[in-house]
């Protein structure tokens, strides 16, 4: 007997633009204590070396995901999904397509930290071939709560994890 097919989201992902500004950051302001300043999501968006994507249901922004290239690797600075669009499949969609277009590009991989407190994103990273590496401890500056820091495909001075 075959497994049901499984839906998949309705979710489009487009790269974003400064005229998704205010919709990121209502985003940001409902998802986290201490957000983003419209400079720093105006900077990423800007900025050559960056990946911005947004994640939408029709016309209204869901999610999104700043990520930046550095010399040897992408790091993945901000994530959020609003609050009704969780647990939806939202943060996989936006990760996979940016595993998919930067996997092979010459970098040593990707890096991001987490707060240890997070459990289901640390879970879906770990997921998507993230394994933990070290600790910062006191990193948010909200709760001084330490941060997780995970890589996949190379860390510093480390063998490949996940090719």
């Amino acid at each position: 007997m075959s497994a049901e097919p499984v839906a998949q989201p309705a979710f489009t992902l487009r790269r974003l633009g400064l005229g998704d500004l205010p919709a990121v950051e209502a985003v940001e302001r409902r998802s986290y204590k201490t957000p983003w300043s419209r400079t720093m999501f105006q900077g990423e968006i800007a900025r050559p070396g960056s990946r911005c994507y947004g994640a939408f249901e029709g016309k209204t922004l869901v999610g999104y995901l700043i990520v930046s290239r550095y010399t040897d690797a992408w790091h993945i600075m901000n994530v959020a999904v609003d609050e009704p669009y969780r647990r939806r499949g939202v943060a996989r969609l936006m990760l996979e397509t940016l595993l998919r277009e930067t996997d092979r590009d010459g970098t040593h991989g990707h890096t991001l930290e987490v707060r240890v407190s997070n459990h289901g994103a640390i879970r879906l990273y770990e997921e998507l071939g993230f394994r933990p590496s070290g600790m910062r401890r006191g990193y948010y500056t909200d709760d001084r709560e330490d941060a997780l820091v995970m890589w996949r495909g190379e860390g510093p001075g480390d063998e490949p994890l996940v090719r």
